[in-house]
């Protein structure tokens, strides 16, 4: 299925998690008659949530990519997880797409994950339209969630739909461009009626299309010309308008359905391929000439030379591993050897594959604006560029957050230690956000995530699909150190062995950095003093030391490391003994500067019925927790707060019994706090296994 540039829409759907993205996709998918009946979430037979830990538990993990036409369009479509564990799929997924659906829940509007991921969706500058799902349920307040999106999400959002009935007397819906009423009568969603509206229906619509016009009129000189000399103004002038102002991210238009009961998907499809833009729609993207250093772009066309960005590794059980990639611009076929530009390596495709969920169409080529999958690119992950020789250009990368949970993991036998260790590697490559690490004092291997369900997914996942026996241990908070005031220290190394000796001499500096600003070395020392091709090694122990502090071993973060001096030997001087000196200098410089610990502080949304409000709020202060702020749902109270991401593993189900089931919380990491005296004494025993007493 080739479609010309124009044709061609990349869109992914995001969302908070449980408001409707799979469900949508599921109806996407039918209608274009892709799939010939539809898959249900809660049944575990959607197509997109093909894991077998999807449909155990009823989300999306992972993002799944497929393909289908609407109307002259071919739609790309990546359908991206809604919890908060899973953002590295939706931060992947953005980079690479033109457009976006948002979905928002009726009854809850903007939730904690729909401004998280809005939020990337603007760091990437992808256009979206906004899809208030849910129309049928209690509580449904479709103008309460437009506002939302207006003062919450601080966007200009642009009914173009009006809700026909509310909750279980939803029917329909009035398009406010082209003044017809859109009605449901029979429960497949498959046919629709398109009516003139009734009189009572004009009188409410009309001063909503006012409202319309007057929004697009203040982007669109032709529009306001128009406006302003009462002329009429066609639907193909109101659609143009739109489309445009989309694209330059200055309005999103708003439309509403009800997915699960298969009401308003069509018009969303229109809608897709109405407003949201092609690969031409968007400027030719950028990069580096790695040859030069030079900004260089590329135009979406195949006749440019090929470029393309990875970003998504899976391991297939049947063809191996499956590099997905965005082809930005040329054309590339199968058994074709590429550059990975910024490894400088080449690569061969074997096979290029279209994808639908977890199956697989081989195609030959692979053109300008398309999504496709290769297998037989080994050394290529998440964020590498592929392009052609001799026109090479490296893409700007994906940058992904740290871990926050770690949990321990031991083999039962020696054959399950190899089989860890090569499973470990594997699941690696295709999550950025998964690191692994041994600990060399209890012989365990530390796999880190960015939650417990996250990691619990690793896990599940270690055992049923790669088969490892393991004993897995409790998720335990993944804390940082850093230092409060500068510090400075020197170490000798020293040796005699009788032969050719060790001597190295060091002074370093440590200094605070303002949070999130990482950890960086600067070299400020004489040459004199040492000679230059020592200070890689020092730098390589600096780097190496602060790997683990020296409060309670976690890695030291947001610190300036200052090389000031030292002195060398001519003869007995060695790079070994120059990082030596380093890790044993920078050591006594972290004791000297105020060592603290830092944990992850998270953002917690509560929905509660209003009585159980009280309890909740004790719980939440025993917890170290503070609450920052109220707001009133239509039928719940929502508690905004904070809280030490240690204090909150097991809080479902302590929310669970504090609610009866009722309520319901979301959390985001916020930022990183220094842990209380009394809990960094606390951690430090538990790390070391002394009683808390001999602190």
């Amino acid at each position: 299925m080739k479609a010309d540039l124009t044709a061609i829409r990349n869109i992914g759907i995001m969302a908070h998690i449980d408001a409707g993205k799979t469900t949508t996709t599921e109806r996407i998918l039918f209608y274009t008659g892709k799939v010939h009946r539809i898959g249900e979430v809660d049944k575990g037979t959607a197509t997109m949530d093909w894991m077998t830990q999807e449909q155990e538990r009823g989300i999306t993990i992972t993002s799944a990519a497929t393909t289908c036409a609407w109307r002259d369009a071919v739609i790309n479509i990546i359908d991206t997880p809604g919890h908060v564990d899973f953002t590295v799929e939706v931060e992947r997924s953005l980079g690479i797409l033109d457009g976006a659906i948002a979905i928002f829940c009726a009854v809850a509007g903007v939730q904690p994950q729909s401004e998280t991921v809005w939020r990337q969706a603007d760091r990437y500058g992808v256009p979206r339209i906004a899809y208030i799902n849910k129309m049928d349920r209690i509580g449904a307040d479709y103008f309460r969630a437009v506002n939302m999106i207006r003062t919450g999400l601080g966007s200009e959002p642009v009914m173009l739909h009006l809700p026909i009935g509310v909750e279980d007397l939803f029917s329909g819906v009035i398009d406010l461009v082209s003044l017809k009423a859109y009605i449901y009568e029979e429960e497949s969603g498959e046919h629709y009626l398109i009516k003139e509206l009734t009189a009572e229906q004009m009188e409410e619509a009309l001063p909503y299309r006012q409202q319309l016009l007057e929004k697009i009129a203040e982007f669109d000189d032709y529009i306001l010309e128009k406006y302003l000399d009462g002329k009429e103004i066609s639907v193909e002038e109101i659609q143009k308008s739109l489309r445009s102002l989309t694209i330059q991210n200055k309005i999103v238009p708003v439309l509403c359905g009800s997915s699960f009961k298969n009401k308003g998907v069509q018009m969303l499809l229109d809608a897709v391929v109405d407003y949201l833009p092609s690969p031409q729609d968007i400027p030719p993207v950028k990069g580096i000439d790695p040859k030069s250093g030079q900004e260089v772009s590329r135009e979406a066309t195949v006749a440019a030379p090929f470029c393309a960005l990875a970003f998504k590794v899976a391991v297939d059980p049947y063809v191996g591993k499956l590099t997905y990639f965005r082809v930005y611009s040329g054309r590339v076929k199968a058994g074709s050897t590429l550059i990975n530009s910024g490894k400088n390596r080449r690569e061969r495709i074997t096979k290029l594959l279209k994808m639908h969920a977890n199956h697989r169409e081989e195609i030959q080529e692979a053109l300008a604006g398309e999504i496709v999958a290769a297998v037989g690119l080994k050394e290529t992950v998440t964020g590498d560029t592929l392009c052609s020789e001799p026109d090479t250009i490296v893409l700007e990368t994906i940058q992904f957050p740290d871990p926050v949970v770690d949990v321990a993991i031991e083999a039962k036998t020696k054959a399950d230690q190899d089989k860890i260790g090569e499973s470990l590697r594997r699941l690696a490559e295709e999550d950025p956000t998964f690191r692994t690490r041994f600990d060399d004092e209890t012989g365990q291997t530390i796999i880190s995530g960015m939650g417990e369900l996250h990691l619990e997914i690793i896990v599940d996942r270690l055992l049923k699909e790669f088969k490892v026996n393991a004993n897995v241990g409790k998720p335990q908070v993944s804390y940082k150190e850093t230092v409060k005031k500068p510090g400075k220290a020197e170490a000798r190394f020293e040796k005699q062995t009788g032969g050719r000796g060790q001597f190295a001499h060091v002074i370093l500096e440590i200094a605070p950095r303002p949070e999130g600003q990482g950890v960086r070395f600067i070299d400020k020392s004489n040459r004199e003093h040492i000679p230059r091709e020592f200070i890689p090694a020092i730098e390589s122990g600096v780097l190496e030391g602060l790997q683990a502090g020296i409060l309670a071993g976690y890695p030291v973060d947001d610190v300036e490391v200052t090389l000031k001096g030292g002195s060398f030997h001519e003869v007995d001087s060695s790079e070994q003994a120059f990082k030596v000196a380093a890790v044993m200098a920078l050591k006594e410089s972290l004791q000297s500067a105020e060592p603290v610990l830092l944990e992850p502080i998270m953002d917690i949304e509560i929905v509660s019925p209003e009585e159980y409000v009280g309890d909740i709020i004790s719980d939440l202060n025993a917890r170290r927790g503070r609450v920052i702020g109220f707001e009133e749902n239509r039928h719940s109270k929502i508690i905004k707060g904070e809280v030490p991401l240690a204090e909150t593993f097991g809080y479902a189900t302590a929310l669970r019994s504090a609610s009866q089931g009722r309520a319901s919380f979301s959390m985001q990491i916020k930022n990183y706090a220094e842990v209380p005296a009394s809990k960094t004494r606390e951690i430090m025993a538990r790390r070391y296994g002394i009683p808390l007493q001999d602190m």
